[in-house]
């Protein structure tokens, strides 16, 4: 199943441009782009393949040394880990700064709190157990909901929490709300493509009204698409073609809140937040329309 925003009121305007009626979805997602296509092109999609963003871990990253310097040092009474990526990046820095042991046992001695299944895989395979996990969607009401469940008392503690790209105020906020001292760890960080012709080729064909739908896999998908279409100047048409005829498609609740943020409307979102069940919902959602008077 999956949640589906405003669809009766909204799927019928959609122009849903195709080559032998196959509707052209075009996907943002990088890492596994051509996974995604494969998947669109399976379940009866034209895939357009628009990777946006690219990470770059932060080998020497001050920030990072100084907290985990910090975390051994027993400074953070919490840590927050929001994702695997990022977990696996911050055990990265310390080893390459001949701390990871140490790390290892600041953490175990400090409460580990984790945003979903990814960082506590991570945990697992170095032999750490986390004290509280949000919930599904896993978003950072999940997670805030989750600390308030346990009873963590975070009156006056430093927690340290490990940014997954972009800096999450609105859970910062809330940790403050219950008395933390917030400080964020940026252990890797996004940059776009370093051919970004797909990406532009892609945006132009949306702005024109030649895509049916356009799937985000990541919130960070979000500023990239926004930040090129700006730099073509074609950002009011890519607004004015995505929000009115063009399927928005989210791989789950975080990346719908950066979406929704930025002023769209998303008609299709993945339960559970996978590539395969985006892709299922995206076409089930254009296919839809037809039914629709």
């Amino acid at each position: 199943m999956f949640a589906a925003l405003g669809l009766q009121q909204s799927l019928k305007y959609f122009v849903i441009m195709a080559t032998n009626d196959r509707p052209i979805v075009c996907s943002f997602e990088s890492r596994r782009a051509e996974e995604m296509c494969s998947l669109i092109e399976r379940q009866g999609g034209q895939s357009l393949s628009a990777p946006s963003m690219r990470e770059i871990p932060i080998e020497h990253n001050p920030v990072a040394i100084g907290i985990i310097d910090d975390i051994i040092a027993d400074k953070f009474a919490a840590v927050i880990l929001l994702t695997g990526v990022g977990t696996e990046a911050l055990f990265e820095v310390a080893r390459t700064q001949g701390s990871y042991e140490s790390l290892l046992e600041g953490m175990k001695r400090a409460t580990l709190i984790i945003r979903g299944p990814k960082p506590a895989a991570v945990l697992s395979k170095v032999g750490l157990k986390y004290d509280v996990r949000a919930p599904e969607p896993n978003t950072w009401r999940e997670l805030i909901g989750a600390i308030d469940q346990a009873s963590v008392d975070l009156h006056g503690k430093n927690v340290v929490v490990q940014e997954y790209g972009l800096p999450n105020t609105r859970l910062y906020a809330e940790l403050q709300q219950r008395g933390a001292n917030v400080t964020a760890c940026p252990v890797y960080r996004w940059a776009l493509p370093e051919d970004i012709g797909p990406l532009q080729d892609a945006l132009r064909k949306t702005a024109d009204g030649q895509v049916g739908a356009v799937m985000f896999t990541s919130a960070n998908q979000v500023s990239s698409v926004l930040s090129v279409a700006e730099q073509m100047g074609i950002l009011d048409a890519f607004r004015t073609a995505v929000n009115n005829r063009t399927l928005v498609a989210s791989i789950g609740p975080t990346c719908t809140e950066a979406l929704v943020d930025n002023g769209f409307t998303v008609h299709a979102e993945a339960s559970p937040p996978k590539m395969g069940q985006l892709v299922r919902v995206t076409l089930e959602a254009i296919h839809k329309r037809e039914t629709l008077p």
